[in-house]
């Protein structure tokens, strides 16, 4: 029976754990006590380290913000330079991942992408989700009954249910180190998200995805360091030993997202080697690092978002870098993201987005990639044609040996011909930005607009350019300076727009965030810690 804590909203469910809302649909299949005891004492074990990671993230911000730049680490130069280690071989289910589709944990979009003919589908718990209570707990649900075979969804249209064969192979991304999860306490504090996310799925699935022929997979987010790599590492032997789950049963990827992580590729692949899979190309997040990170030089100033693709230099030298080390240590080597959507209304627009990503697609395959993403099911042939091409009965191009990896300056080069800030790029970035915190706070973590899937990490592209743009007063090519008046005056026009096409949003809440992101003095590190705070 329930027993409850001073807090006479929160209902204890394990010694120490405690959850400030247990009426919320699937919370009696997911939020057992034995899985509340299980990712308690996963956050007891590690939360303190996490911490301190956290913290250092902060202090070597400030080294930036005083004018350095990264570099590859001197202290770990003899694991880059050993020529011996690799990675664990990749399950059966894991070796062929040339297209893999994400999406929220959420049963509709889970069912249509595992059946979509995608060989990997993963399931979003970051930054396509908004991470209402009812959302989380409802996604894990539904991971759990995905992997049983048992996931359906009848709506009033239609009834969608899994294919006999022939489904994805699932894969899982917990939330990152920096968020928080209120809605359980351990010890009268929120909860690791991360631990909570990873732990969740892992008590009540591991044993059940290797009795199936698959195992515990994750892809990992937001690492900043091989540090952070190391502190995971360390979560996934524990969670193992726990449950008494075989040492090497969890198979990781890590999305290289932050230009930091990129500069410590390999060290995170040897931290986690007993449990890596690969490394992916987060290109959207990895954008938005570089802003983040060299928020203060006015010489790394990026134009337009549209103008930022993967063939400007210092996106070609992460790509190229990103493949070289992963075939080298043995791992996957996985391409970005396609965020089209098509226009089944005007079919030129799909056409002219078609033939971009194909020719994106091409480029990854060509420089060695293993794989690709996608975010729309019609997108999955479209890829698949590309690396069916490149890699014709072959799970792979590991076999392909690494070419000269780029050098820290080439990692750093933001040159772009002809880049310019417009205005256009100014309304676009307010018209997305907007749309998407009232998507989000509105329930709904992947969001259609202007035929791209948005989510964060696109999200958070848009507001950072305007706060760079402004702080910096950077000149339009029509010669005015971006400036807090400029940036109000848009979004008061773009406002009213959005406002007559969709009104139940929660505009004003949108707003006032966005300003907040914008014109504030000093930098919101992610979007999504202020925004958590007016989720429902």
């Amino acid at each position: 029976m329930d027993t409850y804590a001073e807090d006479s909203m929160s209902v204890t469910e394990a010694p120490g754990v405690t959850l400030t809302d247990r009426g919320v649909e699937h919370a009696e299949a997911i939020l057992t006590p034995e899985a509340l005891s299980f990712v308690g004492q996963l956050h007891r074990s590690f939360n303190g380290r996490r911490l301190r990671l956290l913290g250092e993230r902060n202090a070597r911000q400030a080294r930036f913000d005083g004018g350095e730049l990264p570099d590859f680490l001197p202290n770990t130069r003899h694991v880059r330079e050993d020529p011996e280690w690799r990675v664990a071989p990749a399950p059966a289910d894991l070796d062929d991942r040339r297209v893999e589709i994400t999406g929220p944990a959420e049963a509709k979009m889970m069912i249509n992408a595992l059946n979509s003919g995608a060989r990997v589908f993963m399931a979003d718990f970051e930054d396509a989700l908004s991470p209402t209570w009812p959302n989380v707990v409802a996604g894990q649900w539904a991971v759990r009954e995905a992997v049983r075979g048992t996931l359906s969804l009848r709506t009033d249209e239609k009834t969608y249910a899994l294919r006999d064969s022939g489904l994805a192979t699932l894969v899982l991304r917990p939330r990152g180190w920096h968020l928080d999860e209120r809605h359980v306490l351990v010890d009268g504090s929120p909860i690791s998200a991360s631990l909570f996310d990873f732990g969740m799925a892992f008590f009540h699935n591991a044993r059940e995805q290797l009795a199936r022929g698959s195992g515990p997979y994750f892809y990992l987010a937001k690492l900043e360091s091989h540090l952070e790599a190391a502190l995971w590492n360390d979560v996934i032997v524990a969670a193992q030993e726990a449950l008494e789950v075989p040492q090497g049963s969890v198979r990781a990827t890590v999305l290289i997202e932050t230009v930091l992580a990129a500069f410590e590729m390999e060290e995170i692949l040897y931290e986690l080697r007993d449990h890596a899979a690969g490394l992916n190309a987060g290109r959207w997040d990895y954008i938005f690092s570089f802003i983040k990170k060299f928020r203060a030089r006015r010489d790394m100033v990026l134009p337009d978002r549209a103008q930022v693709t993967m063939a400007v230099p210092f996106m070609r030298a992460y790509q190229q870098l990103l493949v070289a080390t992963c075939h080298r240590r043995g791992a996957h080597a996985i391409g970005g993201m396609s965020a089209f959507i098509p226009n089944r209304r005007e079919p030129e627009v799909t056409e002219r987005a078609l033939a971009a990503v194909r020719e994106d697609k091409r480029r990854e395959a060509g420089d060695g990639s293993d794989g690709t993403w996608v975010a729309h099911p019609d997108l999955v042939s479209v890829a698949g044609e590309i690396f069916d091409a490149a890699l014709g009965d072959r799970p792979n191009q590991k076999d392909r040996g690494p070419r000269v990896a780029p050098s820290a300056a080439e990692m750093l080069d933001v040159r772009i011909d002809g880049g310019r800030v417009t205005e256009a790029g100014v309304r676009t970035n307010v018209s997305v930005a907007l749309q998407y915190l009232a998507s989000w706070l509105d329930g709904n973590g992947a969001a259609a607009i202007a035929d791209l899937m948005e989510d964060a990490a696109t999200a958070e592209i848009s507001r950072s350019q305007l706060w760079q743009w402004r702080t910096h007063g950077v000149r339009l090519e029509d010669g005015r300076p971006m400036t807090a008046e400029l940036y109000v005056a848009v979004r008061g026009e773009e406002l009213a727009r959005l406002e007559a096409e969709v009104p139940r949003y929660r505009w004003a809440d949108a707003v006032a965030l966005l300003d907040e992101l914008v014109l504030a003095d000093a930098f919101t590190e992610f979007l999504t810690l202020p925004a958590y705070d007016l989720l429902d």
